[in-house]
């Protein structure tokens, strides 16, 4: 790695550096505040949150928000209405960020973002959460059969015609059975939403 006088981003690209990054991913380079501090007088990141920087000449993507997000809040898990979204389930669109966080961990101050924040705890912590890398930030999203049986399983948040819509768009989807949702349901609880959904679907 380049030492500090001379660092460019250019360099954090060759490291591995995402469109967004924390002070702690490039610790290790043996960066510190000082050669951020100095990337930012340069113009070459931006400090966009607490924590949080950007690569300035990185073109803001779809999910340009998203990763902001999570680069925020790595212990979070994009969920319900912002998952449908992403992984495009029904029509449904949503100016807000669902993010589920651990119960017991304090809620995150975002103020580049509208975050609706939910609440896991145990298995719905990793059951059907998949990591993808969104604008290079390793993002946590509940998988499209996960998104389908907490939208009936948190059916306080969720309207029932939203959660009939996802149902019906996923079972079209190839690979995808009534059976997987059930699985999954019965890990989680409220299998009994998903049963009486699919009987009214005739899946």
């Amino acid at each position: 790695m380049a030492d500090a006088a001379k660092l460019t981003v250019k360099n954090l690209r060759r490291a591995g550096v995402g469109t967004f990054f924390r002070p702690i991913d490039v610790a290790a380079m043996g960066i510190g505040e000082p050669t951020l501090r100095r990337l930012v007088r340069e113009g070459q990141i931006e400090k966009i949150a607490r924590g949080v920087y950007r690569v300035t000449e990185a073109e803001p993507g779809e999910h340009f928000t998203l990763a902001a997000v999570c680069a925020r809040v790595p212990r979070g898990i994009l969920c319900l209405r912002t998952a449908l979204q992403f992984h495009r389930i029904g029509t449904r669109v949503t100016p807000e960020v669902w993010l589920a966080i651990p119960h017991g961990m304090r809620t995150p101050i975002v103020d580049f973002a509208k975050l609706r924040v939910v609440r896991f705890q145990g298995q719905s912590l990793v059951s059907g959460v998949a990591t993808v890398q969104v604008e290079g930030v390793p993002t946590r999203i509940t998988d499209p059969v996960r998104t389908v049986v907490d939208c009936f399983r948190l059916s306080r948040l969720i309207d029932r015609e939203t959660a009939l819509e996802a149902l019906r768009e996923v079972l079209r989807r190839p690979n995808t059975a009534p059976s997987q949702l059930l699985r999954v349901a019965d890990a989680l609880g409220g299998a009994g939403a998903i049963r009486a959904a699919l009987e009214i679907l005739g899946a």
